[in-house]
């Protein structure tokens, strides 16, 4: 089985997956192994692959999320590994849950950056707002990738391996330059004390400190800010597809999930029981 398992990971890597999607691939698929681990895995059918699913809803109670990523993971097996046909192992996917993303108010995002004493945290937290990033494109973010003349930031290799680029504001820029004179980093833009990229989780910590001291009631996340931003855009009349762009959205459908928690958009909206005051 160790030698299936290389194989797996190896055809990952030359596919290119993420390293997220290859650690929870692998570890999904060593799961199913092991649950399987008195059968061969190429003689099972896909009615006893259905029901190790029906198990772990049941006993696991897991989300829709990682329910697809299980399948996928052993899909990824049967049909890249195995070569075998798509329709065969086609395992029934849960419709995905839709969700509307949480956002801040402008308000509660000066609060936050207004918290930060240190500046290299305050500088973390206003490029992950003004820009819109996701939380692994700040962290892979280097120095070269700042073009100050042109007021954008390129972010390179970002989700589906995409390149696009956002914004640089000037307050920004401005605060940039003072954090890069103090830490002078040497390739990526923001990094941990030894050098190398920033950690993940302290940007998660950094944030929830932030949020914290700004006395804010609620659970904030770094892609809260990410989402306030797309939200704030839409509520300042920026028009949906250079909005898509800057968010680097596959489909619009993506982005018009701001329009549901747009404040601007609901308060032109008339209430009905007015009129019969």
């Amino acid at each position: 089985m160790y030698d299936v398992l290389q194989k797996y990971n190896e055809l990952l890597i030359q596919k290119r997956h993420s390293n997220n999607t290859q650690r929870i691939y692998c570890n999904y698929f060593k799961d199913f192994n092991s649950y399987f681990k008195d059968d061969d895995l190429d003689k099972l059918s896909t009615e006893q692959i259905s029901n190790y699913i029906l198990y772990l809803i049941r006993s696991k109670n897991i989300s829709i999320s990682q329910q697809n990523q299980r399948i996928n993971s052993i899909k990824f097996y049967y049909e890249k590994i195995l070569g075998r046909s798509k329709q065969y192992y086609a395992l029934h996917h849960p419709n995905k849950e839709h969700k509307l993303p949480k956002v801040l108010s402008k308000d509660e995002v000066r609060k936050i950056l207004n918290s930060c004493n240190n500046i290299k945290h305050h500088c973390i937290l206003l490029f992950i707002y003004s820009a819109g990033l996701r939380r692994s494109e700040l962290i892979n973010l280097k120095v070269s990738d700042i073009n100050s003349e042109r007021m954008i930031i390129n972010i390179i290799s970002a989700k589906g391996k995409k390149d696009r680029i956002s914004l640089l504001s000037e307050n920004t820029l401005k605060l940039l330059r003072e954090y890069y004179k103090k830490y002078r980093p040497v390739n990526y833009l923001f990094e941990g004390m030894n050098g190398g990229k920033y950690s993940p989780t302290s940007v998660a910590k950094i944030l929830k400190k932030a949020a914290l001291k700004a006395e804010l009631q609620k659970n904030v996340t770094p892609h809260m800010l990410r989402h306030s931003f797309g939200t704030h855009l839409l509520e300042q009349g920026t028009d949906l597809r250079y909005i898509q762009e800057l968010l680097g959205h596959n489909s619009s459908k993506t982005t018009e999930i701001y329009t549901h928690v747009s404040k601007k958009a609901i308060s032109k909206i008339k209430n009905p029981v007015d009129d019969f005051f």
